[in-house]
């Protein structure tokens, strides 16, 4: 059996500060907080949202990160509302080269770029976040590895977007896009794969590699790897009560 998509973490020089600013931004709650890890997730424990964890880290961010949030809205009104919630809240609006787009681009105390959406109806069953966004070469080689590691199935693909979503039609997707951009340093964010119980860590590690992930070593309860364009994630060898999907 495919793992599954855990969590998504952010390496965050205040863990807390901007773990609470996503947690009032999303209407979710600060499940876990320690010096050494704070978590995020929705209030139902059934849900199908993919919690966030936020780990401390000694350096600033610098650059655009390659994997960022978009946030759904129910309306235009619902997005201007939001938008307004997370300058209040300590966003700030960033000019990424976007143009004249409907949507919004933020950024999180940090430094973190998000979207918010206009409404759009295959992000209307999502959850507060709409999708999880991966900038990306080769959006269809790279969203064929991510299935095979999440185990969810490819809902589109073309040259300049793809995207996965749980065979379920519930929570957030998982897309890519494509960029001319070439990966350097270590992202400031990840996504962290869980073992189902019934499996082996080890097995499933087996199986990550002979889809193309590269090992990196293991940092405490985590084997971490590289995908095929050398994007980190870990294996948790347990798997947390964060995320049914």
């Amino acid at each position: 059996m495919p793992t599954r998509l855990a969590c998504v973490v952010f390496d965050a020089q205040q863990p807390r500060v901007v773990a609470e600013f996503w947690a009032h931004l999303l209407g979710w709650s600060v499940t876990v907080d320690r010096a050494d890890r704070v978590d995020v997730a929705a209030p139902d424990p059934d849900g199908m949202d993919i919690a966030l964890t936020f780990l401390p880290a000694d350096t600033a961010k610098s650059g655009k990160n390659r994997l960022h949030l978009d946030l759904a809205s129910r309306s235009l009104d619902h997005q201007r509302v939001q938008v307004d919630r997370a300058l209040v809240l300590g966003a700030r609006h960033v000019d990424i080269g976007q143009g004249g787009v409907p949507w919004a681009v933020l950024a999180d105390p940090e430094g973190n770029e998000f979207c918010v959406l206009e409404p759009r109806e295959q992000y209307v069953d999502t959850g507060a976040v709409a999708a999880i966004v991966m900038d990306t070469q080769e959006p269809a080689r790279l969203a064929g590895f991510w299935s095979a590691a999440s185990g969810w199935p490819v809902a589109h693909s073309g040259p300049h977007m793809a995207g996965l979503r749980s065979a379920t039609g519930l929570g957030s997707w998982l897309e890519f896009v494509r960029t001319p951009d070439v990966k350097s340093g270590r992202n400031r964010l990840h996504l962290d794969l869980a073992a189902f119980p019934t499996d082996d860590p080890a097995g499933e590690a087996a199986r990550l590699l002979a889809a193309g992930a590269v090992p990196l070593g293991d940092v405490g309860p985590k084997a971490v790897f590289a995908d095929p364009e050398t994007n980190e994630f870990c294996l948790l060898r347990r798997s947390p009560d964060l995320s049914r999907v």
